[in-house]
């Protein structure tokens, strides 16, 4: 592409987004850490205004224990945002729904005095994503669909190198075969039978991700965790 129409730059910014899906009692907690950057930039022919394009990585996926309690959940999470750079842009995303709301308030003590803000989701079956009480009330097909169209233009990949890798891709194959088959009103019934928990922690990040991005930067560095 002429460069007058497009430029790359190796030096911008990144910033962080900790998804945690919060498990039940047949359910592990997951997280998964997201990290974004600018990767070119690109002049619009009408405009001619510089639009960003960005990238996404992942950087880290954790699957806690079945059974821990809520507060040690809430530890372990805490830990794991230590491998975040403290300089930053960052943030923790964090399912609400239902018992999840106890735990957000954990959270919000636990990081009294961390520069990392909490953001509550609650999962809906909506059709309009909308900021309520300090809250975010998602459609779930909102989630989904933000980390399905970002893996479709490759800015998002999963690291082979990683543990959970094929875990990942299994959840991620039924998720694909669930949107093909049957209408949005299907994902509130998603966790009955099959875990999910590491699409959804994905999902979060890459959402809130996505929906903040100002304007992007690439390369690939080692995973977190």
């Amino acid at each position: 592409m002429d460069s007058l129409h497009y430029r790359v730059s190796n030096k911008a910014p990144e910033s962080y987004h900790v998804g945690v899906d919060l498990g039940q009692s047949r359910d592990p907690t997951a997280v998964a850490l997201v990290a974004r950057r600018e990767s070119a930039s690109i002049r619009d022919p009408a405009s001619w205004e510089w639009e960003s394009e960005y990238e996404y990585q992942i950087r880290g996926l954790r699957r806690l224990p079945l059974g821990m309690t809520y507060p040690k959940i809430v530890e372990q999470i805490e830990l794991l945002t230590r491998t975040v750079p403290e300089d930053a842009t960052r943030e923790l995303v964090v399912d609400a729904t239902g018992v999840g709301a106890a735990v957000v308030d954990l959270l919000r003590e636990q990081f009294r005095n961390v520069s990392m803000p909490l953001v509550p989701v609650i999962f809906t079956a909506g059709e309009a994503a909308r900021c309520e009480r300090g809250a975010w009330r998602v459609p779930k097909k909102d989630l989904v669909h933000s980390l399905l169209v970002t893996f479709q233009e490759d800015k998002l990949r999963i690291p082979e190198n990683h543990e959970l890798a094929a875990v990942l891709i299994g959840e991620l194959k039924t998720m694909a075969l669930k949107i093909t088959g049957q209408d949005h009103t299907s994902y509130e019934a998603w966790r009955e039978n099959e875990h999910d928990d590491l699409v959804f922690a994905l999902a979060m990040a890459t959402w809130r991700a996505r929906k903040c991005a100002p304007q992007p930067l690439g390369g690939r560095q080692r995973l977190l965790w």
